[in-house]
């Protein structure tokens, strides 16, 4: 089934190009078919490149998805025109005034500031205090799994004296089993790159938090009790490139980076990186907007 957005995104001739079923809102509202409402709260400044990722990932699925685009108010944008923006965005003042099912808030290259000097922390805040009463399920991803659990448990960030960076095996803790990762192997991998991380210790210590996955590195995928959030430290979305383009990015700068683990062939940066993580990036998008978004919401929900 086909994903919902406006006719000019520019994701939407990517996702087309790849045999995505991509649905304009004019065909959209002749179908007698309520879609899954989910805002996507996009802090990455590639912001072009990251609809892409999302887009492609919540398409793989039975339902359709009407997705909306969040900007932050408080933040000046560097990446991104006003013109975009305002064309394919709603400031996040608007989200107070609309009922969702989902919320998915991205990764942001922020975490090595202190969470409220943050410019939008106060902003982001706000969302996340209203995403637990309005919201049947948020989904954090990197800096945004951190920032959630900081802010909602207490759950505090630490650096790490190398970034995390490359390909990393996970796996479910023994006795574990949850909708959410239903279908994965034993052994599954998640991209990372990040310079901070949070301790197992934390996460177990507060009864409302599940560890559904970790990595020798500590967890990887976490909920609340209640379903309605779930923070993935990873991000699973990624495309095949996307670690490469890092490195060679911070390398032709001549920053600090190590080659990406287990990510290059022979761990040489001239060869072709394989996707060895789409399947199951496919598969948790899928469980999750069944499982703990479609399985929960209404059908007659109040706009």
């Amino acid at each position: 089934m086909p994903i919902k957005i406006q006719s000019d995104l520019p994701a939407k001739k990517v996702l087309e190009s790849e045999n995505i079923f991509v649905m304009t809102e004019g065909r959209a509202t002749t179908q007698d078919i309520r879609p899954l409402k989910i805002a996507v709260v996009n802090l990455m400044p590639t912001k072009s490149t990251t609809e892409t990722q999302l887009l492609r990932l919540l398409s793989n699925t039975p339902l359709q998805v009407d997705i909306s685009l969040i900007r932050m108010e408080s933040h000046a944008y560097r990446n991104a025109s006003d013109e975009y923006l305002d064309r394919f965005y709603i400031p996040s003042g608007e989200l107070f005034k609309h009922k969702y099912d989902g919320l998915i808030i991205t990764g942001a290259p922020v975490e090595q500031i202190p969470f409220e000097q943050v410019d939008y922390w106060k902003e982001l805040c706000d969302i996340m205090d209203w995403s637990k009463e309005n919201i049947f399920s948020t989904l954090y991803i990197c800096w945004a799994a951190q920032a959630g659990l900081y802010h909602l448990f207490g759950v505090p960030k630490f650096s790490l004296p190398q970034k995390k960076f490359g390909i990393f095996k996970n796996w479910q803790p023994e006795g574990q089993s949850d909708p959410l990762l239903r279908g994965f192997d034993d052994i599954f991998l998640m991209p990372q790159s990040r310079h901070t991380q949070i301790h197992a210790e934390d996460i177990n210590a507060n009864k409302n938090l599940v560890v559904l996955s970790q990595s020798d590195e500590g967890p990887s995928i976490i909920k609340t009790q209640n379903n309605r959030a779930v923070f993935v430290t990873g991000h699973m979305e990624y495309d095949t490139n996307t670690l490469s383009d890092e490195y060679w990015r911070d390398k032709n700068k001549n920053l600090p980076i190590q080659i990406p683990q287990d990510y290059f062939p022979g761990d040489d940066p001239n060869q072709k990186p394989l996707s060895t993580w789409r399947s199951t990036a496919s598969l948790f998008y899928r469980n999750w907007l069944n499982y703990y978004v479609y399985q929960e919401t209404p059908y007659n929900f109040v706009q």
